[in-house]
């Protein structure tokens, strides 16, 4: 029989006899249709145990059918106390979309109107989470009142999930204000002498119970963008799980603050706490970001070593960590390992080969992938496109263009108009790439225009630059890019008055250029310098590094590209403004940090400036060094004299 059969109760008693163990033995959702046709046709349906096992099965094992729970429920003779909330979790944890969780918010209120069952503290942990999925803080104050009556707000998980859904709902001053409260009202010294038995299992509740209230509290603080008091609550945390030093470095990460996040993860090895899957998910992205290649090799030992299973979801973290830290061939290596990929795994990989200039490879892997059987998503053009921009492969970044719409049917996002247009504009077509903005389906963001001003500046377009500059500083005032550009376009030709005006609106409108910033690993150690950085504790012993690599280029004839200094000063300043970018700094220190002929790697927040792409390609012939720089667009490989990029990026 393929389909359950739902009757009306009749006066006939159920039998006595359970039938349990053929419910427990279901696989599927038939299996279970077939159980539930039976129990009708011998009439133990309305045994409420049996009908409340049906459900729980139906609605939250692995073979859920939500429909198919509902109708099981709506059906229920008179559901019990146990059926509610089996029903209400269903739909509050469902990842469908809110009207299920809209749908558990009225079974709840279906409940209260119910003489025969009174909710209890197993209930409110559901509906919490119903109103925190739906955003409706309105309903979660009710709820938070019906609480209190029914003397459920000392319970730890019910206050827990209310502080939870007070903070994901923005209201930060009510969570405060219940977890203070707990907080304060918690001694576990009275909890310990009371001398009442089972003392012991009330108080693992009562820690179990406060450390998720603080880890909840964290996390909302981390969502409000307070890291400053989700670290200083972190630190007086009485006792912290991995989900409490995970939730921290995923925020951290979230937040762009990816220094912090390592640093956090290093502080909860070093307690010894047990890494998971979550922990390794999290603190990828940040080693990433920052290219502390050792550091990921670590963990991925780790994961192999504990078992962690490498799904699609780690194992592409891991093909983009190895990738993002400048070693595409470990990253090519994982994704040969994985035992199962899927679009996510093949996308990690054809970008990494983009990132580094690997264009014909990353086409060959988007063809095998269509071979395979796997469609492309909008993510995978977005790579492949980038890994045509960043070859001059501008036939090839039409066709897969064309290929995505014609063929695929996708919708191009604007990201993908951002890729045609740095394709076109770095290689000249400046009229083409303004035409393709122009014709957009949607309305043109500040990252788009910034793709085709850095074009403009490369190829000194100043009319166009201009133009596209002034609309910039209209739709984003604040945002330093286009004033320095603009200010950099002038000072290619000599023209200080201009610099003069852009730089001196910057200073009226408070507006200041981000600064350089460049990262390197030395011994599982990340170092961190900034332009004309003198804070590091070997200042000194980098300084007179930064005079030998000086010495060593003009003596092979070399002369600096004082071009790139937008400042009206002479050459002699503008040369020593070249000395100290950020990574020129963190390659100085790695020549006098490691041994002869080691493999440097530097990650750069900002694109590279044509002085010190040219002066790191004689620095990797002269020292007979492997030098990789990933800038914030690429990677650049310079190996005895040549980068990887041939001079275009």
């Amino acid at each position: 029989m393929n389909t359950a059969i739902f009757i009306s109760p009749t006066s006939i008693n159920p039998p006595s006899k359970p039938f349990f163990p053929e419910i427990i033995k279901c696989r599927t959702i038939e299996d279970l249709k077939q159980i539930h046709a039976k129990l009708i046709k011998t009439r133990q349906i309305f045994d409420p145990l049996l009908s409340a096992e049906l459900l729980r099965i139906s609605s939250l094992s692995n073979h859920r059918d939500l429909n198919y729970a509902r109708q099981l429920f709506y059906h229920m003779n008179q559901p019990n106390i146990f059926s509610y909330n089996t029903i209400i979790r269903a739909f509050a944890e469902s990842s469908n979309d809110k009207d299920d969780s809209h749908e558990g918010l009225t079974i709840f209120s279906d409940m209260l109107f119910d003489e025969t069952v009174y909710p209890n503290r197993f209930t409110f942990p559901s509906v919490l989470k119903a109103c925190t999925r739906t955003g409706n803080s309105y309903v979660g104050k009710q709820v938070h009142g019906l609480v209190v009556k029914l003397g459920l707000d000392e319970d730890e998980f019910v206050v827990s999930n209310l502080v939870r859904m007070y903070a994901m709902c923005g209201c930060m001053n009510a969570a405060h204000l219940l977890f203070n409260k707990r907080v304060k009202y918690d001694d576990d010294v009275n909890i310990r002498g009371n001398g009442l038995s089972g003392v012991d299992g009330l108080c693992r509740r009562r820690r179990e119970g406060n450390v998720v209230l603080w880890n909840v509290m964290v996390d909302g603080l981390v969502r409000s963008g307070d890291l400053r008091a989700a670290r200083d609550l972190f630190d007086k945390m009485p006792e912290r799980s991995v989900v409490s030093w995970n939730g921290i470095i995923a925020g951290y990460a979230h937040h762009g603050q990816f220094k912090d996040a390592i640093e956090i993860f290093v502080a909860m090895q070093k307690m010894n706490v047990r890494l998971n899957y979550v922990t390794l998910v999290s603190v990828l992205p940040p080693i990433s970001r920052v290219g502390a290649l050792d550091l990921g090799k670590w963990l991925h030992l780790y994961a192999q070593k504990k078992g962690i299973h490498i799904d699609d979801v780690l194992g592409s973290a891991l093909i983009d960590m190895y990738s993002k830290c400048g070693s595409i061939e470990k990253a090519l290596q994982v994704f040969q390992r994985l035992p199962k990929k899927s679009v996510i795994t093949w996308n990690a990989i054809i970008s990494g080969l983009a990132i580094h200039g690997c264009a014909k490879e990353a086409i060959d892997y988007f063809s095998r992938m269509e071979e395979v059987g796997i469609q492309p998503s909008d993510v995978t053009y977005i790579s492949i496109l980038t890994a045509c921009s960043h070859t001059n492969m501008v036939r090839e970044g039409k066709l897969f263009f064309k290929h995505m719409v014609t063929v695929v049917g996708l919708e191009p996002r604007i990201e993908h108009y951002c890729c045609m247009v740095d394709l076109l504009g770095r290689n000249g077509l400046l009229r083409e790439a303004e035409e393709c903005i122009l014709s957009m389906p949607m309305k043109p963001d500040d990252v788009i225009w910034k793709a085709l001003l850095g074009a403009c500046k490369m190829h000194g377009d100043i009319e166009m630059g201009k133009r596209v500059a002034e609309c910039l500083m209209e739709m984003a005032p604040h945002d330093s890019g286009s004033y320095v550009a603009l200010s950099n376009m002038y000072a290619s030709l000599g023209n200080w008055d201009e610099v003069a005006k852009v730089r001196l609106l910057m200073k009226d409108m408070d507006i200041r250029k981000d600064p350089g910033c460049s990262w390197i690993e030395i011994n599982g150690v990340i170092h961190e310098f900034l332009v004309e950085d003198f804070s590091h504790p070997r200042a000194k012993e980098i300084h007179l590094m930064l005079l030998e690599v000086s010495e060593r280029l003009s003596y092979i004839g070399y002369k600096q590209d004082t071009t790139q200094v937008s400042l009206n000063v002479d050459e002699e300043e503008k040369q020593n403004a070249l000395h100290y970018h950020s990574e020129k700094i963190a390659v100085a220190f790695g020549i006098i940090s490691t041994s002869p002929q080691t493999p440097l790697r530097v990650v750069k927040n900002l694109r590279i400036c044509d002085d010190c792409h040219s002066s790191i390609k004689l620095i990797s012939k002269i020292y007979r060094r492997q030098i990789v720089v990933r800038d914030r667009k690429r990677f650049h490989h310079f190996v005895d004299g040549s980068c990887s990029c041939n001079d275009n990026w």
